[in-house]
């Protein structure tokens, strides 16, 4: 059978699903791509367009009735957060006061500041690659910047506010969950375990011959430097984008707790595969 798939062109996505693509492993099922930005995919998810999807924690936790978390793909790990950046200086507790850009509604930047700086920041959404030239040109006081612009935001004389993601573990203590590829839960669930063993083959055979996918992650990536690149999948591919453990599991269940406290989301209890 054939699926669609839909994801990021991040550097991240592209090394998870590339050997399923490029047919560097032997697959289950035939899978159509679909790329677009987080956000587009946050969107999708909530009409459920695509079979299998990468999509943010927070907008996971507006469809879970529809979709299944996948055991691999995630985003999930320590020293991975967003991060807050601004022209001039600014101090963490002035951000409730400042125009502030963020990269999607439904992103998990914009839920972890809601998380820490409330509910009624004064923000405005932008395509994540556009959120550094908004801060330049005085459009916003400050940006919450995620993907590549997350290595390259000095170069531009920007400074770092904060990182969403050192708050979080220095108040939780836990991998931080950022995003997940899941599946529709109107699938077979043979189906939908065969995907998840075919997605797990891919990130698999990724990590142990990253040269093979390097010209598939650099045909897609934003910034198209391979320092960026290695930089940026050492720090979102992981142990726990091969399989989500029970202490990833309990880390997506905190981020749901959380939220759903400061009224960002529903009351939400995810479903793994």
């Amino acid at each position: 059978m054939k699926y669609s798939i839909a994801f990021s062109p991040c550097p991240n996505d592209t090394f998870i699903t590339g050997a399923l693509l490029k047919g560097l492993i032997p697959a289950r099922h035939f899978y159509t791509p679909h790329i677009a930005d987080v956000e587009e995919l946050n969107h999708a998810a909530l009409g459920q367009i695509h079979d299998i999807t990468k999509l943010s924690f927070h907008a996971y936790a507006h469809c879970a009735g529809h979709y299944s978390i996948i055991p691999s793909g995630a985003a999930l790990g320590f020293g991975n957060g967003p991060l807050i950046i601004s022209k001039s200086k600014i101090y963490p507790d002035e951000i409730a006061g400042v125009r502030l850009a963020a990269p999607g509604k439904l992103t998990t930047a914009t839920m972890l500041a809601g998380i820490f700086f409330g509910n009624g920041l004064n923000i405005k959404h932008y395509l994540f690659s556009d959120i550094e030239e908004v801060v330049l040109s005085n459009e916003c006081d400050a940006g919450v910047i995620i993907h590549e612009t997350r290595f390259t935001y000095h170069q531009k004389g920007l400074k770092k506010i904060c990182d969403l993601g050192e708050m979080w573990e220095k108040e939780i203590s836990l991998p931080l969950p950022l995003g997940c590829f899941a599946v529709k839960n109107t699938l077979p669930a043979t189906t939908q375990s065969e995907v998840a063993a075919d997605m797990n083959a891919s990130v698999s055979f990724a990590r142990k011959h990253p040269e093979a996918l390097t010209d598939f992650i650099l045909e897609h990536a934003q910034v198209n430097d391979k320092n960026v690149v290695q930089q940026h999948i050492a720090t979102y591919v992981n142990d726990f984008s091969v399989s989500l453990n029970d202490t990833a599991k309990r880390a997506i269940s905190e981020l749901f707790s959380r939220a759903s406290e400061k009224k960002i989301i529903p009351p939400v209890k995810p479903a793994f595969l």
